[in-house]
């Protein structure tokens, strides 16, 4: 099955694509720091099963427009960019799936428009479905109480930028590998709260994980070569006050179409416990029962593909 690759306007931006197949339309979102090409094996099963894979460059990434504003990166202009891209395909309505921060975006989507996202699945990040009394920021610092957190981490601007744009590659090679399920789990440590900066919670591996070669690499790091810094991506962790400010009108919304998450046993990201997934249910009534991949990390599509790809092309059959 061939992927081919294209570009819409939707949303004022330019958004590139890559897909493959033909059928119902099912949109893949991908998450920081990565771009179309993690979802490389799914284009391929799911058209293969029946479907119009779809996996954009999201805002910011890749080949597809990066706007210069901190405040272009909130979720209503990443919804709104998925929904000018189905208006660009002529299509009324999709499956959304996402993974690590298009997660956010996926649910978002099935929230906010049910009329146009017909279902949904999140890997990795599920759907919290409560609305905090206060900003994630001042909620986070008072977890952390002056400790480090990436996130919090990111919010002032040019200090990530000025650590990971000298060295793209060596950046992307540390953090695909330790959020990896390849890393020893006693050396892991992305939540380490003494860290002084983003790179003291990585660790360099002594050779690639099988799931990523060279040549794999290589399109990751073309990617962020392009635009030569992950300013951009690093916009969508500073967008979370104002993204939660403008929720307020949707709080209490519950998502009412199907939806599905599937995990990892060793994704180090929110440490989603089956407790925490199966909570969700009062705010997504029709989620699935969730799939877990056992050894595995944060990069499930890469890492387990036949996995992702078999609970994703079983949860769109019974559609």
């Amino acid at each position: 099955m061939t992927i081919t690759h294209r570009f819409v306007d939707t949303n004022g931006i330019r958004m590139h694509l890559a897909e493959a197949g033909e059928g119902p339309l099912v949109v893949l979102c991908h998450g920081f720091p990565e771009s179309w090409y993690s979802w490389r094996h799914q284009l391929e099963a799911l058209a293969a099963a029946g479907y119009h894979a779809v996996a954009p460059d999201q805002r910011g990434y890749g080949q597809t427009d990066a706007p210069p504003r901190v405040s272009d990166y909130t979720q209503f202009h990443l919804v709104g960019d998925l929904v000018g891209l189905l208006d660009a395909l002529g299509e009324d309505t999709a499956v959304v799936v996402g993974h690590d921060w298009g997660g956010p975006v996926a649910w978002h989507s099935a929230l906010l428009r049910p009329d146009r996202f017909r279902a949904v699945a999140g890997l990795s990040v599920h759907w919290s479905g409560a609305r905090g009394p206060m900003k994630p920021t001042d909620a986070l610092r008072r977890f952390m109480k002056g400790k480090f957190l990436y996130v919090l981490y990111f919010q002032d601007e040019g200090i990530a930028e000025a650590e990971m744009d000298g060295d793209i590659r060596g950046f992307m090679r540390r953090t695909l590998y330790s959020l990896s399920g390849d890393i020893p789990r006693d050396q892991a440590r992305f939540f380490n709260p003494d860290a002084r900066c983003f790179n003291d919670v990585l660790r360099e591996p002594d050779t690639l994980p099988d799931w990523l070669s060279e040549a794999d690499l290589d399109v990751f790091v073309g990617e962020f070569e392009r635009k030569g810094t992950f300013r951009h991506g690093i916009n969508w962790y500073r967008c979370i006050d104002l993204s939660w400010e403008y929720m307020a009108p949707f709080a209490g919304r519950r998502i009412e179409q199907p939806a599905l998450f599937i995990g990892a046993e060793f994704d180090v990201i929110h440490g989603q416990t089956r407790e925490g997934v199966a909570a969700t249910k009062a705010a997504i009534p029709n989620l699935r029962e969730p799939i877990w991949i056992p050894d595995c990390g944060h990069w499930l599509q890469q890492e387990e593909p036949e996995q992702v790809n078999q609970a994703l092309v079983s949860f769109l059959n019974s559609l």
